[in-house]
């Protein structure tokens, strides 16, 4: 047998290959990962948050982030909030404002609209409050299934599962499920990953994601779980 072909599904090359993480193994992993994401970016919205814990300013961030890269959420969102941090002040600006002091966020002009409708939906119906349940959420026009669980967590600090396209191609990778989008990956770990690691698994693995297992060639040479990990679907690596 040659030394890069798998026979039985125990060996690729000269590495052992181990079985899928699962739900009895994931805290081992994110213990492992949670120590060594000190020296990693933390994504912008998870520090955002901490820093002023704020409902509707964490709404609005995230918003922002949809489609964009970190770097230009960082400028955009606090130019936008020292002008307005909450809705009645934010209705205050018209469209334009907020477009000029959001670009250049990815569709700047459509999550202009977008933030003036929730605005105006939140006075309207939620007394300027932004709501704590996702099914509260999602009915706001904008509103996805991702940044209603991240608002739920990262303001609230109430148990929910934010999946964008990291969480959902690491989950993977690891097999700790087996689907083929973002939406299904959520309903998919609510199901495994146990309670207490809801919180922070995506902040963990957006990290992780952004530095070391990135979408094609990850860094399985500096990853601290890479002994742990099956690498499912990852055809090459560095």
């Amino acid at each position: 047998m040659s030394a890069g072909k798998v026979e039985d599904g125990v060996h690729e090359g000269f590495r052992q290959i181990p079985p899928p993480i699962t739900p009895n193994s994931i805290g081992r992993v994110l213990r492992i990962l949670r120590k060594a994401s000190a020296g990693w970016n933390a994504p912008v919205m998870t520090l955002m948050a901490a820093e002023r814990r704020d409902p509707f300013l964490t709404l609005i961030g995230c918003l922002l982030s949809l489609r964009t890269r970190d770097q230009a959420t960082a400028i955009a969102a606090p130019r936008l909030f020292e002008r307005a941090d909450m809705p009645s002040k934010m209705l205050e600006l018209s469209q334009t404002e907020i477009e000029e002091l959001i670009h250049p966020v990815g569709f700047y002009r459509t999550k202009a609209r977008v933030i003036l409708q929730i605005c105006r939906d939140l006075l309207d119906r939620f007394d300027g409050k932004v709501p704590d349940r996702i099914d509260d959420l999602l009915t706001l026009n904008g509103v996805g299934r991702k940044t209603a669980n991240l608002v739920v967590t990262e303001a609230f600090g109430k148990p929910g599962i934010c999946v964008d396209t990291h969480v959902h191609r690491i989950s993977n990778r690891w097999g700790l499920i087996k689907t083929v989008t973002p939406e299904k990956s959520e309903m998919a770990l609510r199901e495994v990953l146990p309670r207490r690691y809801w919180i922070e698994y995506n902040s963990i693995l957006v990290a992780f994601g952004q530095t070391i297992c990135q979408p094609v060639s990850p860094w399985c040479s500096r990853c601290p779980v890479s002994e742990l990990c099956p690498r499912i679907g990852v055809v090459r690596s560095r």
